[in-house]
């Protein structure tokens, strides 16, 4: 595992504590201690916590609320150097992002080309932010292929872009989606088949993130899928179901998921890829409390 330890991260900041005002009415009382966990590392996605503010102001509220990194979707279109001087001023990490999307889809053989430049592209990035995860995504359905087919082409465009990553020394993460609620028509849905392509690809620069919620959508058995596969997991991402909000909102039991994963010795990055319900300081709160065993 080679991302960042959060011990080189100190949340509280002047800066983060003069956006108090931001989240609302909220009590104020140790705000900047709710993201202190003892047991889990948890990483707030700020596209979809604090959407009503601008990027930057995202980022200060994470510090604010005192977690010690966050994560985002797409690198292209943002201020990277903002995002990376807004980081090294609150003391964050920007654990991972987005190197490849759904579209253009890395399961279609038409984009072969563009496969090498657009991971140096994404990797020149995570250098200039200190983060060592990206997210790849295999794609949606291509008219014509065969699953089978769009996977083996996942796994050629993988080995590509391996090179390209380990040169750089990230770990790209492939995540499966769920096809019942939010990712109709993509290629890749389960567990076992992203692990097929992860030995496929054959590099230990290309690992799996395994979304949580996606996961209890799309095959259940959390416990054993993690205990399965633990040795092609490098990162998580969580939400409840239903609703994708924070845990405690669904029908995960996510304290007993965490201990199980800290018992099998994840120490890494667990990604709040999630929509609070409320007030985000009461999503907070709610995270911090399934840390507690």
């Amino acid at each position: 595992m080679t991302a960042v330890s959060r011990r080189s991260f100190i949340a509280a900041s002047a800066v983060a504590a003069g956006a108090a005002g931001a989240l609302g009415a909220a009590s104020a009382d140790n705000l900047n201690q709710i993201g202190k966990t003892p047991h889990t590392n948890f990483a707030v996605n700020v596209e979809m916590w604090f959407r009503n503010l601008p990027f930057l102001e995202r980022i200060e509220q994470v510090a604010r609320l005192g977690f010690s990194g966050f994560e985002f979707w797409p690198w292209r279109g943002k201020d990277i150097e903002a995002i990376a001087s807004k980081c090294k001023e609150l003391r964050l990490a920007p654990v991972q992002f987005t190197a490849w999307g759904f579209r253009p889809g890395m399961n279609d053989p038409k984009n072969r080309d563009m496969i090498v430049p657009e991971i140096e592209a994404a990797c020149e990035t995570a250098k200039r932010l200190g983060s060592e995860l990206l997210c790849v995504v295999a794609g949606d359905n291509v008219p014509g292929m065969t699953q089978q087919e769009m996977h083996a082409v996942v796994i050629e465009h993988l080995k590509m872009a391996a090179d390209v990553a380990e040169k750089a020394g990230v770990t790209l993460m492939l995540e499966a989606m769920n096809g019942r609620v939010d990712h109709k028509g993509h290629c890749l849905y389960t567990t076992p088949e992203a692990a097929a392509i992860i030995r496929g690809v054959g590099s230990p620069h290309v690992k799996i993130m395994h979304d949580l919620y996606h996961r209890q959508i799309s095959e259940g058995d959390l416990h054993g899928h993690i205990t399965e596969h633990f040795n092609d997991i490098v990162y998580y991402q969580v939400a409840d179901h239903p609703g994708r909000h924070e845990p405690g909102t669904g029908e995960i039991c996510y304290a007993s998921v965490f201990q199980h994963m800290h018992n099998l010795g994840y120490r890494g990055w667990v990604g709040l890829e999630c929509v609070p319900k409320g007030d985000p300081v009461d999503a907070a709160r709610a995270v911090a409390k399934t840390d507690v065993w």
